[in-house]
């Protein structure tokens, strides 16, 4: 089978032929149809993800496909069956075998390519918003980087959660994409006074920031008293310090929020989270954000549209069609 692998960390992920794997006890394998890119996908060539593996391993965290085969003692899956699986690792290929546990079943209205666009950037949004932040009804809900893969999940459920939501982003196009997602105002992330701008629409309760640098520094300093800071990644490339002095003034709290660590140590609020996200989909509340399908002889140009900031919502890489 085909994969875009990792050979060697710090060089860049490039086409190779593996045999195709077998399920042991416990696994389904996949006939993977679509994978999404996320921004770790970048980080992981170079080995400063968190969660980066030991060379060679295959790129792609997220995958949905059809179940063709299944490992001693899984029950309740047969063949044939459509799911969307978090994997970590191992999408961007043919076929891949994940734990049967991991298997969520994808509702019968939803595509390939939705599929796999939908569980990291809406789970993230969803657990850190309600389950982390305890986002409320009538409050201020800032997202930077609100155009990209989670932060438009950000907007579209920070709205659904009765909030109102500022969503900065870089450029007219994707703030309009902002825009059509829910967000009540919208800020050019070039804007010279952005904290400014912040403190001007009443200042905010909670910030949603998977980008860092400046931003965190603006969005901090129009927080309002108790307000809550997730940090949800350094898109940026700078990773700010807190001024923990100036927490106290003002009762701030700045949370860690890495989506997947939760698969590890509190696997139920992503199981809960993703019943209750695949409900809303069902119900029309969701509408998933694809900018760019490529093949899967792409998937280089693909991570290239994560680093250059050229896409907006998801890119997923195809590689069966439905």
């Amino acid at each position: 089978m085909r994969a875009f692998q990792v050979s060697k960390i710090g060089s860049p992920a490039a086409m190779a032929v593996l045999d195709r794997p077998e399920p042991a006890s416990g696994e389904v394998r996949l006939k993977i149809a679509t994978c999404g890119l996320n921004f770790a996908d970048l980080l992981m060539q170079t080995g400063q993800y968190q969660d980066t593996p030991p060379a060679p391993f295959t790129l792609g965290m997220e995958v949905a496909g059809t179940i063709d085969a299944l490992g001693a003692g899984v029950q309740g899956l047969k063949t044939g069956t459509r799911v969307a699986v978090f994997g970590g690792q191992g999408g961007l290929a043919e076929y891949g075998c994940y734990d049967a546990r991991v298997a969520i079943e994808i509702p019968a209205g939803m595509s390939m390519q939705e599929a796999a666009a939908f569980q990291i950037a809406y789970g993230t949004s969803h657990v850190a918003l309600g389950y982390r932040a305890n986002l409320k009804a009538g409050e201020t809900l800032l997202v930077l980087g609100a155009a990209g893969g989670v932060g438009l999940t950000a907007v579209e459920i920070g709205k659904l959660m009765g909030a109102t939501v500022i969503a900065v982003a870089r450029g007219a196009d994707k703030l309009e994409v902002a825009r059509k997602a829910g967000a009540d105002h919208v800020i050019d992330a070039g804007n010279e006074d952005l904290r400014g701008a912040l403190k001007a629409l009443g200042g905010v309760d909670v910030v949603y920031d998977p980008v860092g640098g400046d931003l965190f520094k603006a969005a901090f300093r129009a927080c309002k008293p108790e307000a809550r800071i997730l940090s949800i990644g350094f898109a940026s490339g700078d990773v700010p310090n807190v001024p923990t002095n100036h927490l106290l003034v003002k009762n701030i709290t700045v949370m860690g929020f890495y989506w997947g660590g939760y698969m590890k140590f509190k696997p139920a609020v992503i199981a809960d989270s993703l019943r209750e996200l695949f409900a809303w989909y069902d119900e029309g509340k969701l509408h998933p954000h694809v900018s760019h399908v490529l093949p899967l002889e792409q998937a280089g140009e693909g991570i290239e549209l994560l680093r250059t900031r050229k896409s907006t919502g998801k890119v997923v890489i195809e590689i069966a069609p439905e």
